[in-house]
């Protein structure tokens, strides 16, 4: 079974743009298959690099544009897999952009970590950056097939949406245990020499546990044992492997807002109940409610990537504790939405909220209700 990625056909869009193309994405995401799929429809000829097979990792070994041209030869689409596992990349692409203006050079990477420091500043000005999340619900279910995610909606809930997963629902659990066990520590802890899978366990655990919620770092500092900073850090890595992200507060009334507060998501349900070891149905669980804010709000956030709005993601508390789930801005238009997961629970957004931004539209999104959402 194959469904087609929404990022295709960006990247079609822009090939050949005289711009190096970056697509970043967690591990097993689904970023080689893209690919594989975008080189099966060109008919350039082409040079693929796997830059984790070592043999390969020496093809750049010899930094210099004669070099670089002798391994190009005649092809004019260049994909470096992984390309953040060789030596000064980042000044091999530079010198590939200046030089071979007229190839479509594709660079993947897995880890922000190294792509930051790697890739980016050399390239500034010289690349456009993609991101290719886990599937979408609208990459796998059409509009013609709403009967057919209503009757999986609850399944994707706790198994989430990883092709590996999506692919092998049989064995999905079996699959998504395997990702959270090999891709969160390969990244991770390979960057600077981080030496406390531990410490990663327990945090991983206390974020899982607290998906959804505002975090505090002194809290989970204590918790840990470990100074403030030390948390800060392992979030940013984890972050940064794509692993977990934040949304901030949406403030602009420091006296009755809440501004510096940031919530814990994940990107993928089913690594979260991996890291929780809970793949139970809903029926027999007591988070069903923010497996559904967690997923529903991942979707949204894709959704509006793929699309490519300038759109950005928060959340909104008073200093009364008065909360909006969450919140998009985009240009002078706000936007607030409430998750529920029990669609007969009658809610509104607080009036602390829309007595603040009366021109702000509002919105409960319930299983019932949520296709226009996310698609």
């Amino acid at each position: 079974m194959e469904f087609k990625r929404h990022l295709a056909a960006t990247l079609d869009k822009w090939m050949f743009r005289k711009k190096i193309l970056i697509i970043t994405g967690a591990r097993q995401v689904g970023k080689t298959t893209l690919l594989q799929d975008l080189l099966e429809k060109s008919n350039k000829p082409t040079l693929y690099i796997n830059a984790e097979e070592p043999a390969n990792k020496q093809l750049f070994a010899g930094l210099s544009v004669a070099s670089l041209r002798h391994m190009i030869g005649n092809n004019e689409l260049i994909v470096i897999d992984e390309a953040q596992q060789i030596e000064n990349i980042g000044l091999c692409l530079k010198m590939m952009a200046d030089n071979f203006k007229e190839k479509q050079i594709i660079a993947t990477g897995s880890s922000a970590l190294e792509i930051a420091d790697k890739i980016f500043e050399p390239l500034t000005g010289r690349h456009f950056l993609f991101h290719l999340y886990p599937f979408s619900l609208s990459e796998i279910y059409d509009m013609n097939q709403q009967m057919q995610l209503r009757d999986n909606l609850h399944w994707h809930l706790v198994h989430g949406l990883y092709p590996d997963a999506v692919l092998n629902k049989e064995d999905a659990e079996i699959y998504v245990k395997s990702l959270a066990g090999s891709y969160l520590y390969k990244d991770v802890l390979a960057w600077k020499d981080i030496r406390k899978p531990e410490l990663l366990d327990k945090l991983l655990q206390l974020l899982a546990h607290q998906m959804g919620n505002e975090v505090s770092m002194h809290e989970l500092a204590t918790q840990l044992k470990v100074k403030s900073d030390t948390v800060e850090t392992y979030i940013d890595l984890l972050e940064k492997s794509f692993v977990v992200y934040r949304l901030r507060s949406h403030s602009t009334n420091d006296r009755k807002e809440v501004s510096k507060m940031k919530k814990i998501y994940f990107w993928d349900n089913g690594i979260r109940n991996a890291i929780i070891d809970n793949f139970k149905p809903l029926a027999l669980r007591n988070d069903s409610g923010a497996l559904w804010e967690n997923f529903i709000v991942t979707e949204r956030i894709k959704m509006n990537h793929y699309k490519q709005k300038n759109t950005k993601s928060k959340f909104w508390r008073s200093m009364q504790q008065q909360e909006v789930d969450y919140v998009e801005t985009e240009q002078d238009e706000i936007r607030a939405y409430e998750m529920k997961w029990n669609p007969l629970q009658k809610t509104r957004i607080t009036k602390a909220f829309t007595n603040l931004y009366p021109n702000a539209s509002t919105e409960m999104i319930s299983p019932d209700h949520y296709v226009s959402f996310v698609y």
